[in-house]
């Protein structure tokens, strides 16, 4: 790829984070507006793209909510892990996902590095209290495969913690399978072109250049060490009771309408009828007169 054409990219990829921005705070089911936001960056054949794109996610979000509304009738358990390289997509789905979910019923697990206690504790141990109750679905941003990926990589575990993983995890998973826990695992896959695009479109975007840890440029120097890693983890962990599952997340946009239609198929979900809501009329009373609110509480209007 030349330089020229790698400038071109970057300034795409730029231009399609600000774009998922808008697409998180959008709250109507109107497209248009948002493809014609930028319609001097766009040609008509990739406007018509994102709007199929944002038809499909708006359809495939509705599924979800049914989906649910389905675990909270039944009591199902739900734990979803997801996976894969730096700048691989994970936290985009998982945004995609829990957008217009009840954030009691589908909740966000990403824990950070173990503090000293934690570090001797069991290994499961700090995963374990994120678990979900009937009703609920708990997304694994990361999750114990730290273990077999950075922490194996970066020298965080020795050889014998690391063997003792792959020992434990298969019986870890088929334990919360026979408490009733679904487990789906999913592995973000990007080639190694894409993820240097990646890198280099954070590094230009001041609003994402916290994304970029230390770890994670490290991590871009040793793309082959987690490639090897990565594999040893799927041959030792793909177990019937919880398989992994590989998204092809070079297209993100792609990888997210996969993903969830894909998740969608894993549960016997049947949309639960509701009844019919009817909003009640405001009681008035004579007696009642609301107060003035001081001016020095309230917020200046600049906009």
């Amino acid at each position: 790829m030349d330089k020229e054409e790698l400038v071109k990219r970057v300034h795409r990829e730029l231009a399609d984070s600000y774009d998922e921005e808008m697409e998180l705070e959008l709250e109507d089911r109107t497209v248009d507006p948002v493809t014609g936001e930028f319609s001097s960056a766009h040609g008509s054949e990739e406007k018509e793209y994102r709007r199929l794109y944002f038809r499909e996610l708006f359809r495939l979000q509705g599924e979800l909510v049914k989906l649910q509304d389905w675990v909270v009738q039944t009591g199902h358990k739900v734990v979803i892990v997801f996976e894969g390289r730096d700048a691989a997509g994970k936290g985009g789905v998982i945004k995609r996902i829990t957008q217009r979910l009840n954030p009691r019923v589908a909740r966000v697990a990403a824990l950070p590095a173990p503090n000293d206690r934690e570090r001797t504790q069991w290994y499961f141990q700090r995963y374990v209290s994120h678990l979900p109750a009937a009703g609920e679905i708990v997304l694994f941003d990361r999750s114990w495969y730290n273990r077999a990926g950075v922490e194996r990589v970066m020298g965080f575990c020795t050889d014998e913690q690391y063997e003792e993983f792959f020992r434990s995890v298969p019986e870890f998973e088929r334990m919360l399978t026979r408490a009733g826990i679904q487990v789906i695992k999913y592995w973000f896959s990007i080639t190694d072109e894409e993820q240097h695009l990646r890198f280099l479109s954070r590094i230009h975007d001041p609003l994402k250049q916290w994304k970029l840890s230390p770890m994670d440029l490290e991590s871009r120097r040793r793309w082959e060490e987690y490639t090897k890693a990565k594999e040893v983890m799927l041959e030792r962990t793909h177990i019937p009771e919880a398989p992994w599952w590989i998204v092809q997340a070079v297209d993100k946009k792609k990888a997210r309408l996969n993903c969830i239609s894909h998740l969608l198929q894993q549960m016997p979900y049947a949309e639960v009828p509701h009844p019919t809501v009817l909003l009640p009329e405001r009681e008035r009373h004579e007696d009642y007169e609301r107060h003035p609110v001081p001016d020095s509480m309230i917020v200046p209007e600049i906009y």
